[in-house]
């Protein structure tokens, strides 16, 4: 007749298990890490195989420092120099439209609102998400362009001030999102100390709750510049692809990305223009990772500087 195992062994028995189930969780969390590093490098080791021919040939300060683009002239002419300052440009124009409202937004509906409206402005802020970039292009082609031209007397509205009218509005979404959830994390004893004192509600949100929630706000407006300047189809649309050296936000300009997506049907893969199109994607591939490790720098000196 076989013993039943004691209490004591039992309880051991489930130690080993949950141990053992944790070990697993830990090693697949640490295998996922490097992974992601690895897709990562491997993202970058692509761009730079395919970039190989341009880098010799066109060379790297040639294509950074020239002004003309004209890719099917003989010899061709590759200056990526209009297609940075086209994406900047735009970008530049997306976050002015977006922060404010983004930023606004998410106080109104974190500190301000009630629960009804709360509820209803976070369903229209997902369905907004959940909008493709195509549609707001037909929305910005249809109303966006025509309003720009009318208002600024122009010959056409596709300009750079359209384009990032179109993609402030599409980035409204994650710098309103990410930017309430990080004021929603702010602890309520703050709140409550601040009314305390005898501060307003707006005093209590502008003294205390934005700036302890400034480290998230500021990840929502890196995440909304990410959303800018990988955008494709509304700025294929709407900016009206003149690579061409900018001077204002009125004139039409072309983007990295819309180059990309305009000409790498039309090249011979493997030739030199196909070559200079992964360049031009390893370039914004450089810009979004230095962008991206400058908001991480800034994080961390937030968070050091409140952790004191």
């Amino acid at each position: 007749m076989s013993i039943p195992p004691s209490h004591g062994e039992r309880r051991r028995g489930r130690t080993t298990m949950r141990r053992a189930a944790e070990g697993v969780v830990l090693a697949f969390i640490y295998v996922c890490g490097w992974l992601a590093i690895i897709i990562l490098a491997a993202i970058a080791l692509f761009l730079i195989l395919n970039s190989v021919r341009a880098l010799n040939e066109a060379g790297l300060g040639s294509m950074l420092s020239g002004t003309a683009w004209y890719p099917t002239s003989n010899p061709g002419k590759f200056g990526m120099l209009p297609l940075i300052l086209g994406s900047l440009l735009v970008t530049a124009v997306a976050l002015v439209v977006s922060v404010p409202l983004g930023v606004a937004a998410a106080v109104f509906i974190s500190e301000f609102s009630g629960t009804g409206v709360k509820d209803i402005m976070k369903s229209i802020i997902e369905f907004m998400a959940a909008v493709p970039s195509v549609v707001y292009g037909l929305i910005g082609v249809a109303v966006v362009i025509p309003l720009v031209k009318d208002v600024f007397a122009l010959n056409s509205g596709m300009t750079a001030l359209a384009g990032g009218i179109v993609l402030g509005v599409m980035s409204l979404p994650t710098v309103i999102s990410i930017s309430e959830d990080a004021l929603h994390a702010v602890p309520f004893d703050l709140r409550q100390g601040s009314a305390a004192l005898g501060n307003t509600r707006w005093q209590t949100t502008y003294k205390v709750t934005i700036p302890a929630a400034s480290s998230g706000i500021f990840a929502a407006v890196m995440l909304g510049l990410g959303r800018a300047i990988g955008e494709t189809m509304a700025v294929l649309m709407l900016t009206g692809n003149a690579a061409i050296m900018p001077t204002s936000v009125l004139e039409s300009v072309r983007t990295m990305t819309g180059t990309i997506a305009a000409e790498m049907g039309e090249v011979v893969q493997g030739g030199l223009h196909y070559s200079v199109l992964f360049a031009v994607g390893l370039v914004l591939f450089v810009i979004t990772f230095a962008i991206n490790l400058a908001a991480d720098l800034v994080l961390e000196g937030q968070r050091k500087r409140w952790r004191r």
